[in-house]
């Protein structure tokens, strides 16, 4: 019997306080495994109204897919959040967009019909997996010149869009990098970030036991000053500095999506409405660029232009990679449709759990924004990629 695709909405949204990877980071003690059920367990808590029996997958991201985050971490998340052993569960990696890709893939399903309610997010402890561990890349990418080996260190690439774009300058790029950490911290005093928050319980040898209530990578007094003394590690006299780019960071997200119908059923609010996806490649040597192509797509396949945009959230790995969107697009780099809130300059990005963080935030300002009908995120990914979807906002009063 022919099909017809479905309605896919953005319910719910959470994730744990983002923090510093290392030995002396919020969760330092703490297992990925943990961040993420933590995540799931309260997600489940804020909507009571939906029975645990009637999730039909578990979709969780993770970069490195070994120790506590390996064991097809979406299936083991779902057992160790307490639903039922009926619900399946798997495991997604593309890098950066894993948990974004966890949602486009489990709302592709529910689109088609084969679920009606999923769990999607994502997990990364960089503190105890550091990007590329345990990696062993082919040596015919070098040796057959598939790639320039800077394509292998994401600080590289983001100096080689540097190259590419050089009316991007670091000044430029550090006027970007506080200007997200000023959102941040305008978006923290007013009560804007905190709702998303999942209190996470932490320990150490030095404090004992505590608990994660926020973000612990925001530094709020940077100013130019500050970013113009740091140095550029990826390139002698470069322009990426630790000021300018996302740090290293542990975290989790988590995200409810359904089938509109469903969620109504369901007594569940629909937050926003999934319209469309797309991924692009480009050259792995500036992956940062990615956004463009798979924006490009998107809006041409959707006959929109950026005009019809009102918000996006866009991933900020490297303030170039951000501002060399913005310049394509024709966008000002202060142009206020633009992570309103700040981004992962200031809050940091676990990799894999990075795309709901965006996701989550641009709920939050459609409920906030009713006059804005269509938004998007888009991040780009390692190896050469970029993924954008677009959203709608299930609150617009152009509906009413």
């Amino acid at each position: 019997m022919p099909r017809t695709a479905r309605d896919v909405v953005f319910v719910d949204g959470v994730r744990t306080p983002f923090g510093k990877a290392g030995p002396k980071g919020l969760y330092a003690q703490t297992r990925a495994d943990d961040l993420v059920v933590r995540a799931i367990r309260e997600l489940l808590r804020r909507n009571p109204s939906l029975p645990p029996e009637r999730v039909d997958e578990v979709a969780i991201a993770a970069t490195t897919q070994t120790g506590d985050q390996g064991l097809t971490i979406g299936r083991s998340a779902a057992v160790l959040a307490g639903l039922p052993k009926s619900v399946p569960g798997y495991a997604v990696d593309r890098m950066c967009a894993g948990a974004m890709t966890a949602v486009t893939t489990s709302g592709a399903g529910i689109s088609f019909g084969s679920y009606d309610v999923v769990v999607a997010g994502g997990v990364e402890h960089m503190g105890r997996h550091p990007m590329g561990e345990g990696v062993d890349p082919n040596p015919r990418f070098l040796a057959d010149k598939l790639v320039d080996p800077s394509a292998l260190v994401m600080g590289s690439t983001a100096e080689n869009l540097h190259d590419r774009y050089p009316q991007i300058t670091k000044e430029r790029a550090d006027a970007y990098a506080v200007r997200s950490q000023q959102k941040v911290a305008a978006a923290y005093a007013a009560g804007k970030i905190q709702p998303d928050l999942v209190p996470t319980a932490v320990r150490s040898a030095e404090r004992g036991w505590g608990l994660a209530t926020a973000d612990e990578p925001p530094r709020p007094g940077t100013t130019l000053d500050d970013l113009a003394k740091l140095k550029t590690p990826f390139r002698v006299h470069g322009n990426v500095t630790p000021g300018n780019a996302a740090g290293l960071n542990d975290g989790a997200t988590a995200c409810l999506l359904a089938a509109e119908d469903v969620a109504r059923e369901l007594g569940l609010t629909p937050k926003m409405r999934l319209i469309d996806f797309s991924f692009a490649g480009v050259e792995p040597e500036v992956m940062g660029v990615g956004p463009v192509p798979a924006t490009e797509r998107l809006l041409a396949r959707n006959s929109m232009t950026m005009d019809d945009i009102g918000l996006i959230e866009i991933n900020e790995a490297f303030a170039v990679q951000v501002l060399a969107f913005l310049e394509h697009f024709k966008i000002a780099d202060d142009d206020a449709r633009v992570n309103p809130w700040g981004g992962a300059i200031a809050l940091g990005h676990p990799l894999a759990s990075s795309g709901v963080r965006l996701m989550n935030q641009l709920a939050r300002l459609f409920e906030e924004r009713t006059d804005v009908r269509y938004g998007l995120t888009t991040m780009c990914v390692g190896m050469g990629m970029g993924g954008t979807v677009l959203w709608e906002n299930t609150g617009w009063e152009g509906a009413k």
